[in-house]
């Protein structure tokens, strides 16, 4: 289903590059949350746009890398890497307050339902 599968390993490996992108998007999802805010949808301001294609530009970087943005609320910088523990297609998760990657879930249990990456894995 993935191009890439990621071990554990992989996947802090590319925390620091993935830290740093995720840090971006959250400054600036915010950034675009409060000028939405302030502003008629008819008449929000260049910068949201701006913003926007910025914020895409960085999860397109994310994607090229193999793995995905998920938080929509710009609020956690939630991250999943597509991974396989045994023949089951899983998520590593991680999120941008986390110092290492150490949960994953099934593909549809979602955030609600991580679990700990078993220690053998790590």
């Amino acid at each position: 289903m993935f191009k890439k599968y990621f071990t554990p390993s992989e996947a802090q490996k590319r925390l620091p590059l993935i830290k740093k992108i995720v840090g971006e998007i959250l400054e600036k999802g915010k950034a675009l949350k409060g000028l939405v805010a302030r502003h008629a949808a008819a008449q929000l301001p260049q910068e949201c746009f701006q913003l926007q294609e910025e914020m895409e530009d960085l999860m397109r970087e994310l994607s090229d890398l193999g793995c995905f943005y998920k938080d929509w609320n710009f609020e956690i910088g939630l991250v999943d890497f597509p991974a396989r523990m045994g023949e089951e297609e899983v998520l590593l998760c991680w999120r941008s307050d986390e110092k290492t990657i150490q949960w994953y879930h099934g593909m549809e249990a979602g955030y609600p339902g991580r679990k700990l990456i078993p220690e053998g894995l790590l």
